[in-house]
C-alpha cells in the first residue's frame, strides 16, 4: 500500500525539471529498514513514464555484483551479461550507452557493493565527474543502514559535495494508519501506533478485520513469524558484536534511562557505555531526550539527558517480548497476558504522550497557538514531571500541559494540581525565576472531560484536547 508520501514525490518530482548546475541528479534516499524507500523509488519511477533501470545489490563478491547490475542495464540475462574487472569499467560502459534522453538510474541497497569493494564509491565519483553528471540520468542510491549511507555526505566520502538532493525517509505519520486498518477506532490505532509506529511492511502485515488483540496473538507474537525476529536482524545487520548493544536496549526496554541506570543494568563501565550509547542513536535506534526547559545555551553540558527508543516497536519489544521470548513458542498466552494487562499505561506515557507533543507542534506551525514555540517536549526534575512543554525563549512564553490516557473524564483536581502545585516548580527553574514569563496551560485526555474541568477551563482559557481533537490535528 503507498499512503501519504506527497513531500517525498514533491522533492523527486522537482529533480525531473532541474537543469543547473546540469540536468544530471545524484540523490541520497535512505531509512530504517521495511520504512518504504524501494516502494517510494519505484512509484515514483513509474509515474514519470521514463525509462528506468533498477538494482537491489545484495553480499555478494564485487563481480558479480557489476555482472547483476550491467545485466539490468541491458535487460538481458544474468548470462548474457559480460563480466567487468572494476567498478571503473562497468560505469565507463554505462556511460557510453547513455543517449539525450531523460532517464532514472536505482541503486539500492548501495552499502553493499561499497562493503564489498571499497573502490565502488570512487568509481562512481570519477564517473560522475567525468562523464555523467552531463547526461540527463537522474541516479538514485537508496539503503538502509543509516550510518553508512550519512557518511556518504561527509567530508571523507568521494561523493562529497556530488549529490543534488538527499532525503531522509521517516516513518508514516500517525494520520497514516486509518489506511491500514479503517475499521478500528482511534483508542486501538493510538495504541497500535504504541506498538509498530509508522513503518508501512509492519503495517501491511495485519489484519484489518480482526482486533488489535487478536493481531497481538495471532501475527505479532506469531513465533517465527516477521515481528520476533525483526529486532535481531535490525542489531545483526548494524553491528558486528550485539550483544551489549542488547544488554543496553535490554536495559532501556526496563524502565533505565539515566546513564547510571543502564551502566548498572548491564555491569558496564561509564567510559565504555558512552560509545554504544552514541552508536545506537546514529542508528536511530534510541535517543537522548532532555526537559525542553533547559535553555539552549546549556544544552550541551546539561546532565539532565535520559536514554529511550526512537523506534517505536523496539521499544514495545524489549518491554514485554524479549524478557519473555523463551515463552512465545509454547506458552503464548503468558506473554499476551501480561501486554494486556500493562498495555494502557504504556501507550499512555509513550505514544500517546508523543502525539500530544506532535500536536503542539503542528498547531504552532498553523498559527494556532498562544505563541511560536522553539522547543516542544517534557520536563522533569526532582521535584516536578509535566507532560508537555512547549517554550519560546524568544518570546519567554511557556506552555505546560498533561496527558491522561485513562478511561474517565479528566477531574478538576488535575487542572487545579497543574496551575497551582505544578506550575510554579516549574517556573522557578527557568531565567529570573519565571518573571516576565507567559504561561498558558493545556489538557490532553482519551475519555474527554468532566463539566467542573470545563469551567475551570474555560476561567483559566486553558486549551482542552480529546481524542477527535488530537486526531484532527495530527491529519
Amino acid at each position: 500500500m503507498f499512503v501519504n508520501r506527497e513531500a517525498e514525490l514533491a522533492f523527486l518530482n522537482s529533480t525531473l525539471t532541474r537543469t543547473h548546475p546540469t540536468a544530471a541528479q545524484l540523490i541520497l534516499l535512505y531509512g530504517r529498514r521495511r520504512v518504504g524507500k524501494t516502494v517510494l523509488a519505484r512509484h515514483w519511477a513509474e509515474t514519470t513514464g521514463l525509462p528506468t533501470i533498477y538494482w537491489a545489490a545484495e553480499r555478494e563478491p564485487a563481480n558479480l555484483q557489476r555482472r547483476k547490475l550491467y545485466a539490468q542495464m541491458l535487460g538481458v540475462t544474468l548470462a548474457q551479461a559480460p563480466i567487468f574487472e572494476s567498478w571503473d569499467e562497468l560505469w565507463k560502459a554505462y556511460a557510453d550507452r547513455l543517449t539525450d534522453q531523460r532517464q532514472i538510474l536505482i541503486l539500492d541497497e548501495v552499502p553493499y557493493p561499497a562493503e564489498s569493494d571499497p573502490a565502488f564509491l570512487s568509481a562512481l565519483q570519477h564517473a560522475w565527474d567525468q562523464h555523467l553528471k552531463q547526461s540527463e540520468v537522474i541516479i538514485i542510491l537508496s539503503g538502509s543502514h543509516i550510518h553508512t549511507m550519512e557518511t556518504l555526505l561527509a567530508r571523507g566520502s568521494p561523493l562529497f559535495g556530488r549529490f543534488t538532493g538527499q532525503w531522509h525517509l521517516p516513518p508514516l505519520e500517525f494520520s497514516a494508519l486509518k489506511h491500514f486498518v479503517p475499521k478500528w477506532s482511534l483508542d486501538e490505532r493510538v495504541a497500535l501506533y504504541a506498538i509498530l509506529g509508522g513503518v508501512p511492511a509492519y503495517l501491511e502485515q495485519l489484519q484489518p478485520n480482526r482486533t488489535l488483540s487478536d493481531n497481538l496473538r495471532d501475527v505479532i507474537l506469531s513465533p517465527g513469524g516477521l515481528f520476533v525476529a525483526e529486532p535481531e536482524l535490525l542489531l545483526y545487520d548494524e553491528v558486528r558484536d550485539p550483544r551489549v548493544y542488547h544488554a543496553i536496549l535490554q536495559a532501556i526496554g526496563s524502565g533505565a534511562h539515566t546513564l547510571d541506570e543502564i551502566a548498572n543494568a548491564t555491569l558496564t563501565s561509564k567510559t565504555h557505555l558512552s560509545m554504544y550509547l552514541t552508536r545506537l542513536q546514529e542508528l536511530r535506534f534510541i535517543e537522548r531526550r532532555l526537559p525542553a526547559t533547559v535553555p539552549p545555551a546549556k544544552i550541551r553540558v546539561s546532565r539532565m539527558g535520559r536514554y529511550h527508543f526512537a523506534d517505536p516497536f523496539l521499544r514495545f519489544y524489549f518491554r514485554f517480548v524479549a524478557p519473555q521470548r523463551a515463552d512465545l513458542g509454547y506458552n503464548r498466552d503468558v506473554v499476551l497476558d501480561n501486554i494486556r494487562a500493562q498495555l494502557r499505561g504504556f501507550v499512555g506515557v509513550t505514544a500517546y504522550e508523543e502525539l500530544c507533543r506532535s500536536w503542539v507542534v503542528q498547531a504552532s506551525a498553523a498559527q494556532q497557538f498562544p505563541f511560536k514555540a522553539q522547543v516542544v517536549g517534557s520536563h522533569w526534575s526532582r521535584e516536578v514531571q509535566v507532560d508537555v512543554v512547549a517554550v519560546s525563549w524568544a518570546a519567554k512564553a511557556i506552555w505546560l500541559g498533561e496527558c491522561k490516557w485513562g478511561t474517565e473524564r479528566v477531574a478538576r483536581e488535575i487542572l487545579t494540581e497543574l496551575i497551582e502545585e505544578k506550575t510554579p516548580k516549574v517556573l522557578k527553574i527557568l531565567p529570573d525565576a519565571g518573571a516576565k514569563w507567559t504561561i498558558s496551560h493545556g489538557l490532553f485526555s482519551r475519555a474527554g472531560f468532566t463539566p467542573a474541568t470545563q469551567i475551570l477551563a474555560e476561567e483559566a482559557n486553558v486549551t482542552l484536547v480529546d481524542l477527535d481533537r488530537l486526531a484532527r490535528g495530527l491529519a
